[in-house]
């Protein structure tokens, strides 16, 4: 998937590192995968300078490093971490939020209603790629209409380091994510900053809380049976 029409870039570095950006926070790229200069230049039809400068610009706000003897890779998160980032999130992003909402005009409101529902035709059709790649797209475009681009740059280095990937593997977090995508919207269309910073927040902090579930359940090691009962099949069944 190309970035969104609605997207507008000054330079083709510019293009091409929200084509990437996008891909890493879809899944497309995942952590650790190494990213060809050449393939991704093929991929756009784009010559390889442009690709050159957008793993400069990447590299700069944290989504990939450049590893010796391997190349450019799509970074690794940092899982102790992810509460701090969290928080810096909900603070920016609400900011973002609030002047997206007092800069929308009505065709702004139709753009992001449209992502929306394509966002809920991915999940209906379980096209999890393009799940990823639709709510991307839709936090990207809502905070740009703020007009802030420092603060969106800073948005974007923090979700270069948030385990997205992993939050969108939780069972059904998707469609809860899109009844969480509409309690934003109706507070736009109501012009209600208290219920748009509400739902800003508790957007955020759910996809962490289920994160945190998810991970800690992967730690729980697996029920032994009791000591006496192994020690029975033990002697039942001799080891050779």
């Amino acid at each position: 998937m190309a970035p969104s029409p609605a997207a507008t870039f000054k330079t083709k570095e510019e293009y091409v590192a929200e084509v990437l950006r996008e891909g890493i926070l879809a899944g497309r790229f995942p952590r650790g995968a190494r990213l060809k200069q050449a393939e991704i230049a093929q991929m756009l039809a784009i010559s390889i300078t442009p690709v050159r400068e957008a793993f400069r610009i990447l590299e700069a706000e944290g989504y990939v490093v450049s590893i010796t003897h391997r190349g450019v890779v799509v970074a690794p998160f940092d899982a102790s971490a992810t509460r701090e980032i969290m928080e810096l999130r909900v603070t920016l992003e609400s900011q973002l939020a609030t002047a997206a909402m007092r800069n929308m005009t009505a065709q702004d409101e139709a753009e992001l209603a449209k992502l929306e529902r394509d966002f809920k035709k991915a999940i209906a059709g379980g096209e999890r790629p393009s799940v990823r790649a639709l709510n991307y797209r839709f936090h990207s475009h809502l905070y740009s209409l703020a007009r802030r681009p420092q603060t969106l740059h800073f948005a974007q280095v923090l979700w270069a380091k948030y385990p997205f990937d992993l939050i969108n593997l939780i069972p059904d977090r998707p469609a809860r994510a899109a009844r969480e995508h509409a309690a934003i919207l109706k507070a736009i269309a109501r012009r209600d900053q208290k219920a748009l910073l509400a739902a800003v927040r508790d957007h955020i902090e759910a996809g962490w809380r289920e994160l945190k579930k998810d991970l800690n359940s992967r730690k729980t090691p697996a029920a032994r049976p009791p000591l006496r009962r192994r020690r029975e099949d033990t002697r039942r069944h001799p080891q050779p």
